[in-house]
């Protein structure tokens, strides 16, 4: 018993020191995507919050529509694009 306990301990040893070479490994790899990660993330908090309060989006799209009428339909056609497009993505 006392063998098959020095062997798990070995094997936990072993598997400790794996992983621990894997996480550094990992972290190296990753250090490219850490900028690009990040403003994606800003990009979903801001989705989630718009999501969240829908009527920022409809007070933005009326100033735009009192600002610029000629160019409103444009922007919000834009607009109902990405929100299409956030809704699908929120679904998936």
């Amino acid at each position: 018993m006392n063998k098959k306990l020095t062997h798990l301990a070995e094997r936990r040893r072993q598997l400790i020191a794996q992983a621990a070479a894997q996480r550094t490994a990992l972290a190296r790899d990753m250090a490219p995507w850490r900028a690009r990660l990040a403003l994606a993330d800003r990009g979903v908090a801001v989705l989630r919050y718009i999501g969240r309060h829908p009527v920022l989006l409809v007070g933005a799209a009326l100033l735009l529509a009192a600002l610029r009428p000629q160019r409103a339909g444009k922007w919000l056609q834009r607009g109902w694009l990405v929100w299409q497009i956030g809704r699908r993505l929120r679904r998936s």
